[in-house]
């Protein structure tokens, strides 16, 4: 920290400073909370933030502190006291950071202004100002609102009232012993890994210790992003390891109940697996509402005035946040099941309590959509392309088809792959060469419904109808084959599928665009391995043949995209960010 004499100076201190670090100014006269200066200055999220009496700029937007700097210099006089001549000025924007605040943001350089709440930062010009700043600071515990917005604005009812109370201490705790968060992201996983393997064991003490380590990896995993939020460390890696890590834990605590009942003589893989595929499916009609709806224009519907008026009872906004059984409510109900009944008991919950909550959600997305009148953008169509997964048959298709017309053609067609798809490897002999030419249709179709930009009012419908007729295929030609194993080697194979699907949706959400093209290509797009599964079943009839090809398919699909995945996400420049993400 270095003290400048005047407006000069503090140019020309602040040009000394190497380019690859962050600047900060904040006025000799502030008085305010510790924490509204940390607010102000250390979050990683935005290239500018300012509060009053207070700016920081990162290396990317230096360039433009410099020269909004130069600018306020010049016009007060380098030798000029940090306070201006604009009396109609507000007074923080008559200091040299309000200045240049307002310089950056005639230039275009977005400047974050964070909401303070209760906090104070104010640049007093008199005693009589200053003695009410700080009356007004010394009336408000810094240290309680920091802990207070540690904890996530929007949460489910049992992680707002049956975990933040505490967790929140702890995650103080961590940041006190420099613990970040992204190491509290890892325990919480090496905590839910343990329990699966305890549920593994298949005996009751096991999982109930299973049930226990579950609560434990929730709690650490509410810490995280509290801890992110407490000590202001958000980053793009975090963000990444933190949803990916929650669908690695769930996914794997599903399979340590599968072999644990097995072990008990209960064979459950099929569904286990329907409970993954049910929940994943979940999650991209989650992902795809919002990315179609992301800067949608003249974003208005009845159906949501409704919601916001629900939102001002506020038993409805806990009932409706409950009835979609978000990750709190569904990991204690896991939890609890998993200790006092068996893993058949706990799936079949999961598979009724998901389907509910999967109706309850898709209707009111249902509604809003028809009921809005809203223009889809070109990012929001392209978000929607990457997140369909076309392989080279799909793409061979849309290159070549002049697109189908009509506002609800691409759902309508997806939907009808989706269903030829799944009505022929559930139906059909299983082995028959049919069911690969329902896989052919299942290209065709998928090819048409992406054929021209997914901007009608449900075209987001379009990459979920292709995660259900992918997954599905994979789960029903996989028990229906009576193969020892082959179910698991499924279970092995959606996750590997899943995760690139996961990792899709972030990268996106990160700002850095879907994976490359190379990529999707490579692992064959969601028609591709549709295909290939249903060859697989038919060339390997009843043999265990089949389980040795779902198991290597699984490898290599695994192999590729973590490959890339770990590449990307550890070499990557996206912005930091912080995503309160879905309930579910």
């Amino acid at each position: 920290m270095q003290t400048a004499a005047d407006a000069g100076d503090a140019a020309a201190r602040l040009a000394a400073v190497p380019a690859g670090h962050r600047v900060a100014l904040v006025d000799p006269r502030f008085v305010g909370h510790v924490h509204a200066l940390r607010l102000g200055l250390t979050d990683p999220r935005f290239p500018a933030a300012a509060v009053p009496g207070a700016l920081t700029a990162q290396p990317e937007a230096r360039g433009a502190l410099m020269r909004a700097l130069r600018r306020a210099t010049a016009a007060v006089g380098a030798g000029a006291p940090v306070a201006g001549p604009d009396a109609d000025a507000a007074p923080e924007d008559r200091t040299v950071p309000g200045r240049i605040v307002v310089a950056l943001e005639a230039e275009g350089t977005a400047v974050k202004r964070p909401e303070l709440g209760s906090l104070t930062a104010a640049v007093p010009t008199d005693a009589g100002a200053r003695a009410a700043a700080e009356s007004a600071r010394d009336q408000v515990d810094d240290e309680a609102v920091r802990l207070r917005s540690a904890v996530k604005a929007h949460d489910g009812f049992f992680t707002t009232y049956g975990i933040s109370p505490y967790s929140r201490y702890i995650a103080r705790w961590c940041a006190r012993r420099g613990l970040t968060p992204n190491q509290v992201t890892t325990a919480s996983l090496i905590t839910a890994l343990i329990a699966a393997g305890a549920a593994a064991t298949g005996t009751r003490g096991g999982y109930v210790a299973a049930g226990i380590l579950l609560l434990v990896s929730f709690v650490l995993d509410c810490t995280d992003g509290q801890l992110a939020r407490y000590s202001l460390q958000y980053s793009t890696m975090g963000a990444w390891l933190d949803a990916t890590f929650d669908r690695a834990k769930e996914y794997a605590y599903y399979a340590g109940l599968a072999i644990g009942a097995v072990r008990g003589g209960d064979d459950v893989w099929t569904l286990a697996l329907g409970a993954m595929v049910l929940q994943a499916c979940r999650h991209v009609v989650d992902f795809s509402f919002n990315e179609a709806n992301h800067d949608a224009v003249a974003n208005t519907s009845p159906t949501a005035a409704l919601s916001d008026k629900l939102d001002s009872v506020g038993w409805t906004v806990w009932a409706r946040r409950m009835i979609v059984l978000p990750i709190g409510e569904r990991w204690a109900m896991i939890a609890v099941l998993t200790a006092l009944t068996t893993p058949r008991v706990v799936f079949y919950a999961l598979l009724v309590g998901c389907s509910l909550a999967a109706c309850y959600t898709t209707a009111g997305r249902l509604l809003r959509s028809l009921t809005r009148k809203a223009r889809r953008t070109d990012r929001a169509a392209r978000a929607l392309a990457d997140l369909a997964d076309s392989g080279p048959l799909a793409q061979g298709v849309a290159a070549v088809a002049p697109g189908l017309r009509g506002g609800f053609t691409a759902p309508v067609v997806a939907l009808l792959g989706t269903l030829v798809m799944i009505g022929a490897a559930l139906f059909l002999p299983y082995g028959s060469w049919l069911t690969v030419a329902a896989a052919a249709v299942y290209a065709l179709l998928s090819g048409l419904a992406v054929a021209r930009p997914l901007k009608g009012a449900l075209d987001w419908l379009v990459p979920p109808f292709f995660r259900a007729g992918e997954y599905v295929t994979i789960l029903v030609l996989a028990a229906r084959s009576d193969v020892p194993h082959a179910v698991p080697a499924a279970f092995g194979l959606v996750s590997a599928v899943a995760y690139h699907h996961y990792d899709t949706v972030y990268r996106i959400r990160g700002g850095t665009g879907a994976p490359p093209q190379w990529l999707v290509r490579t692992i064959g797009g969601h028609e591709g391995r549709t295909a290939l599964v249903a060859v697989l079943a038919a060339v390997l009839t009843h043999t265990s043949g089949f389980t040795t090809a779902l198991t290597a398919l699984a490898a290599a699909v695994a192999l590729v995209v973590l490959v890339e995945s770990i590449r990307f996400w550890v070499s990557s420049s996206a912005p930091a960010v912080h995503d309160e993400g879905e309930l579910a």
